[in-house]
């Protein structure tokens, strides 16, 4: 796997760790609340909250597998596997949610694949 593949699924983790913190920590903090386009008093709802944390535990798995294929299995096809998994969440979120999310969570991701292809 190139540098820049390496450079790349990095950031796609360390975007997702991030994500995990606004969810799962700072769920109702005002950059949260920036970030995901909601009320501090949206965030605050327990059925919110509660969602959040879910999701944020889903982001900071993917962030986990992400580390473990890049640095300690050195397993590409695992690297590969979660940056498709990148992609198609943020496809489904652009559909569904937001369109721009496919450039902000799945940009880099696309971008570290088509690293890999080249």
């Amino acid at each position: 796997m190139s540098i820049l593949t390496t450079v790349l699924a990095t950031l796609v983790a360390l975007e997702h760790l991030y994500i995990f913190y606004l969810e799962t920590i700072a769920t109702q903090s005002a950059t949260t609340s920036r970030v995901f386009n909601m009320t501090q008093e949206e965030l605050s709802r327990p059925s919110v909250d509660k969602l959040f944390k879910n999701q944020g535990i889903y982001n900071g798995l993917l962030a986990l597998f992400l580390l473990y294929g890049l640095y300690l299995s050195s397993n590409v096809e695992l690297v590969v596997v979660f940056l498709v998994f990148v992609v198609a969440a943020a496809s489904y979120g652009a559909l569904t949610a937001n369109r721009k999310i496919i450039l902000t969570q799945g940009g880099p991701a696309i971008l570290a694949l088509l690293s890999f292809l080249l």
